[in-house]
Order: C-alpha cells, then sequence, then structure tokens
C-alpha cells in the first residue's frame, strides 16, 4: 500500500502554471481568452467588446463623442462609474476633447497623439494595446479614451469614489499622540507616512497581486537603513503568491509568513501611521494593501507586541512600568487558570491553610473537578465575548456583561461552579484585554488551553514543561530571517534598552542590530539634558 501511494504521488500531474486571464465571449456566446489581444481599429468592435466581457455591465459608462473641428473623429469615452473622480472626467477630458479644435488635415493618429500630449489635463496619461491593460485600467479607476481607426487607446488617472475619511484607529487607541489613522486607500495611506518621513529616500514599489481581483499592494521602505536582503525577501515572498483574490492584509500575512504552524503572529499589523514611521526608521519594510486599513510590519519580534505607541510619548520611567505590568497580565492570562487546577487538584500544601479550607468549602457541592470546572467557565466566557463582538456594539457591551454577570452569578448559585473559579476567569479576561495586541492576546487564549490540560495531567510540573516547550518554540521561530526573541535570544546588550523597558529617549543610540546592519547610529551624542553650567553663564553675562 505504502508503494503505491508513493508511486501515484510521484505520477501524479503538477498543476499548470497559472496565468491572468481576461475572459471574453465571440459571437456565439463560447469563452475566449482575450488577455493578448490587440484591439480593433473600429470603434464600434471595440465597445462591443468591452460590452460582451462585461456582461453589459451596467455601471459601466460609454460616452461617444465627436472630435475635431468639423467632428471629423469619433471618440468613445468610457469609464466605472463610482471608481472615478466624476468632475474630473468632465472637466479635464470631456470638456477639453469637446472644444478641441483640429486641422482637417489631422488624421486619426495625429489626432489620438496630440490628445495625449496637448489636450487632456489630467495626472497621468498612458497608451496601452491589449485588451488585458485596458480592463486592469479600467476597474482600477483609469478613464479610457478610444478614437476611431486607432488600435491603441489612452489611459487617463481619474481615481476616485467615495473612500472612509481618515479617523481615529479603532483598534490601537492611544491616551497620548495622533488622531489619525489608515484608511481602504492606498493613496491615502501611503500619504500618511510621507507627511510623517518627508526624504526622498522614502521608496515606495507597487504590484498587483491576485489573479482575478488584481490588488494592488505597496512596500514601503527608507533606502539607506533598510536592509537590502529584507526588501529581496519580501519582494520575493510576495512574488511568488499565485492567488485567485487578496481582499484584506490577512491573505498576505499568511501567504509570506516564515512559520505556519504556530500561534504566535510573526508579522506585526497596526492601523496606525506613527507605528508604521517609526518601524521604517528602524528599518523594517512596510506593506500596504490597497482596501483594508491594517498595514503589515516585517520583520516583527515578540517583545514588539507588548510596547504600546504612547511608551515613545510618555517618560521613560512611566512607559517601563506600563511594559512591566503588560508582561505580567500576559503570563496572568496564559497560566491563571492552570495554576488554580493545579493548586487545587495535586498541590494543596502549596496553599496558604486558610485559603484552602476556604476554597474546599466552596467545593464542596461542585460535582465536577476543578479542570471541567475551568473548561466550562472559559468556553463560556469565550462564546459570550465572540457574541460581543459579532453584535451591534451597543447591544454586544450589554451582552457580554450582563450574560457574564447573570450566568456567573446563577453558575454559583447553582453549584456547578464555585465563586474561587469564577474570580480566576474574571481575572483572567481582563488580563487579556490589558495586553496591547490582539494578535498576540488571542494566542495567549488558545495556548490556556494546552496549560490548563497539562495542569490537570501532571500539576505545576505539567506547568512548568508547557512554558519551556513554549520557551523552545519561540526561540525556534524566524521572522523573515531574524530570530523572533531577539535582542533577548540572541541578546544583544546594546538594544536591550527597548525591551521589557525602555531607556530615555537620549539614550536610543542605535538601531535593532539584527534588522538593520548597516546604518546602525540613529542619533547624535551628548543629547541627555543638564541643567546650564554657572561658571559659564557667569562669564557671558555683560553685567
Amino acid at each position: 500500500m505504502l508503494f503505491q501511494w508513493a508511486l501515484r504521488k510521484k505520477h501524479r500531474q503538477k498543476p499548470e502554471k497559472r496565468e491572468t486571464v481576461v475572459p471574453g465571449r465571440d459571437q456565439s456566446g463560447k469563452a475566449q481568452d482575450i488577455s493578448q489581444e490587440p484591439l480593433h481599429p473600429q470603434l464600434e468592435a471595440n465597445i462591443d467588446m468591452i460590452r460582451r466581457t462585461t456582461g453589459n455591465s451596467t455601471d459601466i459608462v460609454i460616452r461617444r463623442v465627436m472630435v475635431g473641428q468639423e467632428g471629423q473623429h469619433r471618440a468613445a469615452v468610457i469609464f466605472v462609474d463610482g471608481l472615478v473622480d466624476e468632475m474630473h472626467v468632465s472637466r479635464f477630458l470631456l470638456e477639453p476633447l469637446l472644444e478641441a479644435s483640429f486641422p482637417p488635415s489631422f488624421s486619426a493618429k495625429e489626432t489620438f497623439f496630440y490628445i495625449e500630449k496637448n489636450l487632456a489635463a489630467v495626472g497621468s496619461m498612458k497608451q496601452v494595446s491589449q485588451w488585458f491593460e485596458i480592463f486592469l485600467e479600467l476597474m482600477s479607476g483609469s478613464t479610457i479614451i478610444l478614437l476611431e481607426d486607432v488600435p491603441l487607446a489612452l489611459s487617463a488617472s481619474t481615481k476616485g469614489g467615495d473612500y472612509r475619511s481618515v479617523e481615529e484607529p479603532q483598534s490601537q487607541l492611544a491616551i497620548r499622540g495622533p488622531r489619525d489613522g489608515f484608511t481602504e486607500s492606498l493613496r491615502t495611506n501611503t500619504a500618511l507616512i510621507r507627511r510623517r518621513i518627508k526624504n526622498p529616500n522614502l521608496w515606495l514599489e507597487t504590484m498587483r497581486i491576485g489573479e482575478v481581483t488584481q490588488t494592488d499592494v505597496a512596500i514601503m521602505y527608507i533606502k539607506g537603513i533598510v536592509n537590502d536582503k529584507i526588501v529581496k525577501e519580501v519582494k520575493t515572498r510576495l512574488g511568488r503568491i499565485k492567488i485567485d483574490s487578496v481582499l484584506e492584509s490577512g491573505y498576505v500575512e499568511q501567504l509570506i509568513e516564515d512559520q505556519t504552524f504556530t500561534t504566535f503572529p510573526t508579522i506585526y499589523h497596526t492601523e496606525r501611521p506613527d507605528i508604521v514611521a517609526a518601524n521604517l526608521l528602524e528599518g523594517r519594510v512596510a506593506i500596504f494593501i490597497e482596501g483594508t486599513p491594517f498595514v503589515l510590519v516585517a520583520p516583527a519580534l515578540f517583545i514588539q507586541f507588548f510596547q504600546a505607541v504612547e511608551d515613545y510619548y510618555a517618560r521613560f520611567d512611566i512607559a517601563t512600568a506600563l511594559r512591566f505590568l503588560r508582561v505580567l497580565v500576559f503570563f496572568i492570562s496564559l497560566v491563571a487558570p492552570a495554576i488554580y487546577i493545579a493548586g487545587t487538584t495535586f498541590h494543596q500544601e502549596m496553599i496558604p491553610t486558610l485559603l484552602v479550607i476556604s476554597i474546599a468549602a466552596q467545593r464542596e457541592a461542585v460535582p465536577f473537578p476543578a479542570f471541567v470546572e475551568a473548561l466550562v467557565m472559559e468556553v463560556t466566557f469565550e462564546i459570550l465575548r465572540e457574541a460581543g463582538v459579532r453584535l451591534p456594539r451597543p447591544i454586544g457591551q450589554a451582552v457580554s456583561i450582563v450574560g457574564a454577570l447573570v450566568i456567573g452569578q446563577a453558575a454559583v448559585e447553582a453549584g456547578f461552579v464555585s465563586s474561587a473559579m469564577v474570580i480566576v476567569v474574571s481575572i483572567t479576561a481582563i488580563a487579556s484585554f490589558a495586553t496591547p495586541s490582539f494578535a498576540i492576546a488571542i494566542s495567549a487564549r488558545l495556548i490556556r488551553f494546552a496549560l490548563m490540560f497539562l495542569a490537570a495531567m501532571f500539576g505545576f510540573y505539567g506547568i512548568i514543561m508547557g512554558i519551556l516547550a513554549m520557551a523552545i518554540h519561540l526561540c525556534s521561530l524566524r521572522t523573515f530571517g531574524v530570530p523572533y526573541m531577539s535582542p533577548l535570544a540572541p541578546f544583544i546588550p546594546s538594544n536591550i534598552g527597548d525591551t521589557l523597558f525602555r531607556v530615555p529617549t537620549w539614550a536610543f543610540k542605535e538601531r535593532p542590530r539584527l534588522i538593520n546592519q548597516k546604518n546602525i547610529s540613529r542619533q547624535g551624542e551628548n543629547l541627555r539634558p543638564q541643567p546650564p553650567d554657572p561658571a559659564r553663564q557667569d562669564e557671558g553675562d555683560p553685567s
């Protein structure tokens, strides 16, 4: 059987290479590939091809006009309603075409080139000659101009339509800091970064990913600061993505991350422009995806998910205390139920006498072991949390709060769970909410169940074994070739000032070494604030 399976696998045909195809239909209605076909010289034939390919979609606007002093040339202006700025189309394309006067001696091609170079007053204009390019430009918000007897087309940049305005981010709120956040517009997002980093070395490269959706994806980095090997690796991973659709940044994140079978995020995502700008200045690469307000940042380190944006806007001692608190709450959300299970099941002698008597009195009427009790309460709380997220916001908050109170109180009175277990689960839930990054918080929520099972089987020994296995797994992870646990493992003393604690801003002298290897220095020397020298003041005093 094993030999037959190997033989079948060996002779299994490899899937054919995927190619971008623009489907069309011939006169009989049979599908055909027109992606590499050139345009027809006749205007009506080209318009008919567009209509048949788009299924006579009602949002495809086709405006026929007569061009020239005596209207000697027929033309068509084609765009998708809702994807263009109609004022630009009307003022800078249609009006110049209708009011233009060409000499009667101008041929169709001469008129075509005159329109391209002198007539249309839009941002950019380019020639397209194949149907694939035409449909790609049309569906991207550009306006297509066709002319009779010319097998070419003009694509005018008229992107517009309705986008959500720049608002305060909803997932990463900050007490102190900017209030603007990314939107679903790629160009708006890149402009928010350029307003913060006014440097010509801030480079942007754009590509399209998705055989069907043709989603615009852009990578941004600072030349001279970024590691060129990381940029090359990002381009390589993005270039080998072959997928029908990219609808959100999560599609790209799952296809370019180093390790798939891990609960820990190895790519950072954010909707705050100031976080992206700060990461670019450290030598990282930002990945923008059209249609989503979340921008990916790579490489991402483990300690990065415990850093909040206001850490760098507040004093270093306050930021350090808050970081220690975040690490503590992450540890609590990870092991609190497991410690309760291990203590009440195997290690009662490690609990103070009065406390163990109180817990035993509460559990006297509970018919389930501690593991089942904790598992039921954790699953119930996860259901309430998921229901609160999916429901409308006013209703979701009421369901989460009232549901937790009512169910918890009813379960204690009915004798299904003890009061101590309700307290442990509540503290665990609050601790998981205090983690600044949702991606790392949900990792703790999943690992928590594994540690609960180990605690029920082996007690504190099982918890220690689980934490050691998690630490080994974390040290084995890589993010675009960079160790995930750096600068803690491997230990880099010069970068330790921005990990569990934060040194003052004047002490940030070097960028992360494993991310940036050529432009290490980030600021000058002797920036530590000092009071003025009284002797110099006396010397410079005219009196």
